[in-house]
């Protein structure tokens, strides 16, 4: 990424460098937590816009901007009503005349990026529909803290091609990890990502497939990764993606057929007995919860990279 870049919006904007620079930053802000916080956001203020409900994403950044010495806005979107009562651009606008960073968790990936288009401060995405990276960082941070090799890594993904599982493969490519989607036919990646992060695989030397065989995609994985299967807005579709997915789910059978030593993640909420089993997610070889914890700390430091690098 150009130190220029103000905004994060997806981790295909960063380079290499400034993915690990945030990550390394996320390790160190976590070591010195309410000892050396840097008051980066002194008397600045960051409004938090959300359309979809949230429990991680909300305190944690809440929680950031406190902790970095700034004053958290919520909005919720009913209050404003984005793009119906006032265009995004217009929001925009009056936005950046007032507080010093917006963070937006949206349905439409384009919200965000109208946000930033027309706004001069930074924008964070804290979710839409089409990229998560804040979570892709979260998982990134977790297994640097692992016992895993980074060097040889393989991230197996398994259930629907979705916002998140679109943000790990943009970060897999990018740091040459190998990556599999697992999943049935009809639900893969967003075929645009798709190309993109192989294009970026072939640079990195590791490999992005698309398997719809569970069993042999997790017998060289290193980490499985799920998430539910029906995102928000698609719960009319929960009975048929139940029934797709039923052969998708990582339970006990799943884990032994993969390395002894595999890791496994969630990005949560999880529907427990849906795409993970209980006693899988509270295993000993599960990482969500750290991961989770994570989510702070990275986005601390995505808040304080953007306003070393670009907000004066």
């Amino acid at each position: 990424m150009s130190s220029m870049k103000k905004d994060f919006i997806t981790l295909l904007d960063y380079s290499v460098d400034a993915i690990n620079e945030i990550v390394s930053s996320a390790q160190e802000l976590k070591k010195q937590r309410l000892i050396a916080d840097p008051p980066i956001l002194n008397k600045k203020s960051g409004v938090m816009i959300f359309e979809k409900p949230s429990l991680r994403t909300r305190i944690t950044f809440e929680t950031a901007i406190n902790e970095l010495g700034g004053h958290p806005i919520n909005l919720s979107a009913n209050m404003i009503g984005m793009g119906k009562r006032e265009t995004v651009a217009d929001i925009a606008r009056n936005l950046e005349r007032w507080v010093h960073l917006i963070i937006a968790r949206t349905y439409s990936h384009s919200t965000v990026e109208k946000l930033a288009q027309y706004s001069s401060i930074p924008v964070i995405n804290a979710l839409t529909d089409l990229y998560h990276p804040c979570q892709a960082l979260a998982f990134a941070q977790t297994l640097h803290e692992s016992s895993i090799d980074v060097k040889n890594v393989h991230v197996v993904f398994i259930g629907d091609g979705n916002n998140v599982c679109n943000s790990i493969m943009v970060l897999c490519a990018k740091l040459g990890f190998n990556f599999t989607v697992v999943c049935p036919p009809d639900y893969k990646p967003n075929q645009d990502v798709l190309t993109k992060c192989s294009e970026i695989a072939q640079k990195t030397s590791c490999s992005v497939s698309v398997s719809h065989n569970i069993y042999d995609a997790v017998k060289n994985a290193t980490v499985l990764y799920t998430d539910v299967w029906t995102s928000m807005g698609q719960e009319d579709e929960t009975e048929l993606r139940k029934n797709k997915f039923s052969p998708f789910q990582v339970n006990k059978d799943i884990l032994s057929r993969a390395p002894s030593d595999v890791l496994v993640s969630h990005c949560l909420p999880a529907h427990r007995g849906e795409e993970i089993t209980s006693d899988v997610l509270d295993s000993e070889r599960s990482i969500a919860f750290d991961e989770a914890e994570n989510r702070l700390h990275v986005q601390k430091a995505i808040i304080v990279h953007l306003f070393s690098h670009v907000v004066s």
